[in-house]
């Protein structure tokens, strides 16, 4: 057995299946601002109460206690907002119940390290499958208080999960803890205060296909009028009829306007949210729908004319194109972003690369093979123990981000996306690639070499350059494959079969048919050399001594 794991079959990743688009809402007044608040406040408290009522109720929980909670909440607000409120609270509360299974999976692999490497002695060196012993005496008795600590979480974790008890906060637990470092944050209580109050205000409505303009919760015309229906408590806040609220402003969005046009004109389905960015003093809408899934070409299509083979980086994006033998074509690409600085600045600097990319595809009509990457089981510092720098660069990597700006952005120019297992990619990259395709005018880096090997193995085929011979070639032992056929052997002179054509350019179509008859070559012990037209190898004075008189020749 070679230790290896067994590598994934290459796939071709669908497309999204939703989509969202955000745009401003400019120029609202101060009463605007108010009734927003006020509505999204209300909302916020319900909202709070149901999740209270859901995570009570745990695994037990079925479709009688669902409709309970939107009889519940529909006194207090509407029916359609009742239903967008418990919709949202159970998808809350899934994804607190994933996040637990993923906070068990981390706490087990720490578990796992720490017992092997408090098993070996003190000070042995580790290889490249599994980590060595701790260094000092001093540090392997920290890491048992560790172990018993990370223990003890492991096991209230699984009860809890066993139990149906998940620990979710309304507005974010970061922002909960950031209230106890409010100078690192550089906030005051205020500001901390409105970010709170903000981050748990509730005003999302879900669309309903077949009502006026795809949603009657919250409203939006093709013209751009946003309309908001108040909850009974706030009903007397109205500025339309049937209780409703009109925005002063209007929403224009610049981005698939023409798509979000179509579906409100047919009255199909659209969900809404409205939040306030704090740090900005800004109000936006954002739109989002379904979009049925986008069939896929086959991966056989995919790999018709050659891909190219991208390496995922912490700084930049490494992409080489490759034919369809896997050989690579041209000279890489290097697409850098900046990931410092804010949420926002990232996200552009990631949207920038992967457009420079796509537009790179497109003019070659190629797909792109990517790495299907997950870093969750490895940014523990347990498996990388003091190796603080390699940890962030792990936790740098943009992955969950990347994956879906690239989907959603491939599936809109209409390029293919064929995912594959990143196993050895980097590593096989380097001793296969890396040394061949650097040259005097190129410096192949390892990442180019990775992206080269992500292409291979995209298109089928090994990474290795070369493939060895079966073992019985490898030595003498069972006869070499090239060994010579003996003298007696019958047809050992005969012409090999050949493939009509020339060989070279030099050589014309049909010449060299008797290439394997040695009589009829010019070579030294041959016939051909004794015809009569030859010069006689011997002198001419030898040749005159020993040769016979005329008439004894001429009988």
């Amino acid at each position: 057995m070679s230790g290896l794991r067994e590598v994934a079959a290459p796939f071709v990743v669908p497309g999204p299946s939703g989509v969202a688009i955000r745009t401003r809402l400019k120029h609202l007044t101060a009463e605007d601002e108010k009734v927003l608040r006020l509505v999204g406040d209300h909302l916020g408290s319900l909202a709070s109460r149901d999740l209270k009522v859901r995570c009570a109720a745990g695994l037990e929980h079925d479709s009688e206690q669902w409709a309970e909670r939107k009889r519940t909440l529909t006194e207090e607000s509407s029916s359609r907002w009742a239903g967008s409120t418990t919709k949202a609270t159970h998808d809350q509360w899934a994804l607190a119940r994933r996040g637990q299974l993923a906070h068990i999976q981390n706490l087990e692999a720490g578990v796992r390290t720490i017992a092997h490497r408090l098993s070996l002695p003190v000070g042995e060196k580790g290889g490249k499958r599994a980590p060595g012993g701790y260094r000092s005496k001093q540090e392997w008795f920290a890491k048992t208080r560790r172990l018993h600590l990370l223990e003890d979480r492991l096991e209230a974790a699984r009860a809890d999960r066993e139990a149906g008890v998940v620990h979710v906060v309304r507005g974010g637990k970061r922002l909960l803890n950031t209230r106890h470092h409010l100078d690192a944050a550089r906030l005051t209580e205020p500001q901390w205060r409105k970010r709170w109050q903000a981050g748990r205000r509730f005003l999302q409505a879900d669309g309903e296909a077949g009502k006026r303009y795809g949603n009657e919760t919250i409203r939006v015309t093709p013209d751009g009028e946003v309309s908001v229906k108040l909850p009974a408590p706030l009903a007397h806040l109205a500025n339309a009829p049937h209780g409703r609220y009109v925005l002063t402003a209007r929403a224009n969005f610049p981005h698939r306007a023409k798509q979000w046009a179509d579906r409100v004109s047919a009255h199909r389905a659209v969900a809404y949210r409205i939040h306030e960015d704090t740090g900005r003093g800004r109000w936006y809408l954002t739109a989002s729908w379904t979009i049925p899934p986008v069939t896929t070409v086959p991966l056989r299509a995919a790999r018709m004319n050659g891909l190219i083979g991208v390496d995922t980086n912490a700084d930049h994006l490494a992409a080489w194109r490759l034919d369809t033998h896997g050989n690579p074509v041209g000279e890489p690409l290097r697409f850098g972003y900046d990931l410092t600085g804010t949420t926002g600045h990232r996200d552009a600097q990631v949207r920038h690369a992967l457009i420079r990319l796509l537009h790179w595809a497109r003019r070659h009509g190629l797909a792109l093979a990517v790495e299907d990457l997950d870093f969750t089981a490895e940014k523990t510092r347990e498996k990388h123990g003091q190796r603080k720098r390699f940890r962030q660069v792990i936790s740098g990597f943009p992955t969950s981000r990347l994956r879906a700006r690239l989907v959603s952005m491939a599936a809109e120019l209409g390029i293919t996306l064929v995912a594959v297992d990143p196993a050895y990619t980097s590593k096989w990259g380097a001793q296969h690639w890396h040394k061949p395709l650097t040259t005097k005018t190129r410096k192949t880096t390892r990442h180019d070499a990775a992206a080269v090997a992500i292409g291979r193995r995209a298109l089928g085929h090994p990474i290795r350059r070369r493939t060895a011979p079966p073992p019985q070639h490898q030595s003498d032992a069972a006869g070499h494959r090239t060994v010579q056929a003996r003298p007696g052997t019958l047809g050992r002179e005969g012409n090999r079969p050949r493939s009509p054509g020339p060989r070279t350019r030099s050589v014309r179509a049909g010449r060299g048919a008797n290439a394997v008859d040695q009589n009829a070559q010019h070579r030294s012990g041959r016939s051909a050399e004794h015809e009569f037209w030859q010069q006689n190898s011997l002198p001419l004075s030898l040749y005159e001594r020993f040769s016979p008189p005329p008439w004894a020749r001429w009988g």
